[in-house]
């Protein structure tokens, strides 16, 4: 069975951000999924492309996508023997921002092998930073190696988090981890795109994220990313598998990650 090459994903990811950087401020029809969850034509129009091209280039792989759902193939997380090759693709990672004509989302791509997270991109087209990750390799920012923050004090670390559509009804909604963190550290910033807070934990422009109930395409590519750049990460609750639903994320710098694991538990 054909194997993309880290390349491959890359070049995918910046023709997707062509799309998007080409529809940014233009009128574009919202729809809502929920009260305050969207998708914009744009985000379709993205996703449409991928799938095209990745069942084109890779026949017979599965794809798991946040505006179609899954395409030919088993669940997340399914390890039984035929479980083969598996691509989690996220066309536009912040369409809040982008409908609101803020320029910070990205394409989100990651591929799996055998239940393994194998490489992953996430292209934010609007900066032109393309963050890449390939297991046993490396992980890279256009190119240039990128390490995790060697952040040790939660005091004078900066932290990121977003919180989930149903905050408004969950009573898992993150506020109280978000009051505390914020009262213990030099800030909590919130950009609306998981994909790109994994991508700048794993640069160090973020000492750590967070995140309750994500999704498997939100945290694949990123989480991936992180991993490689020498980041902690894991769920919540400790367990390793970060992939398989629920996607709720750890990514932090080594020398705060048990610290900031410590205090999301007790919220628990």
């Amino acid at each position: 069975m054909n194997t993309p090459a880290l390349t491959d994903l890359e070049s995918l990811a910046r023709q997707a951000g062509a799309l998007l950087r080409a529809g940014f401020g233009r009128a574009d029809q919202i729809h809502y999924k929920s009260e305050i969850d969207v998708v914009t034509d744009t985000d379709r129009l993205a996703e449409d492309f991928l799938i095209r091209e990745i069942k084109g280039q890779f026949a017979g792989h599965s794809i798991v996508a946040e505006e179609s759902g899954e395409t030919p193939g088993r669940i997340p997380g399914d390890k039984s023997p035929g479980y083969s090759r598996v691509w989690y693709i996220d066309p536009m990672d912040g369409t809040v921002n982008f409908a609101h004509g803020l320029p910070h989302f990205g394409v989100s791509i990651g591929f799996a092998a055998d239940g393994v997270m194998r490489c992953g991109v996430v292209y934010d087209p609007m900066r032109d930073e393309c963050f890449s990750a390939e297991r046993g390799v490396g992980a890279w920012l256009n190119g240039a190696a990128i390490r995790a923050s060697g952040a040790s004090d939660l005091n004078t670390s900066l932290l990121a988090t977003e919180f989930g559509y149903d905050i408004r009804s969950h009573p898992q909604n993150n506020l109280d981890q978000y009051a505390y963190f914020t009262l213990h550290t030099q800030g909590v910033r919130r950009t609306g795109s998981a994909a790109l807070d994994l991508c700048y934990a794993a640069c160090g422009r973020f000492d750590g994220y967070w995140e309750l109930r994500l999704k498997p395409w939100d945290v694949a590519a990123g989480g991936l990313i992180a991993e490689l750049a020498g980041a902690r990460v894991c769920k919540v609750d400790g367990e390793a598998d970060y992939v398989t639903p629920p996607c709720s994320i750890l990514a932090a710098a080594p020398g705060i990650h048990r610290q900031m694991l410590e205090v999301i538990v007790s919220f628990q």
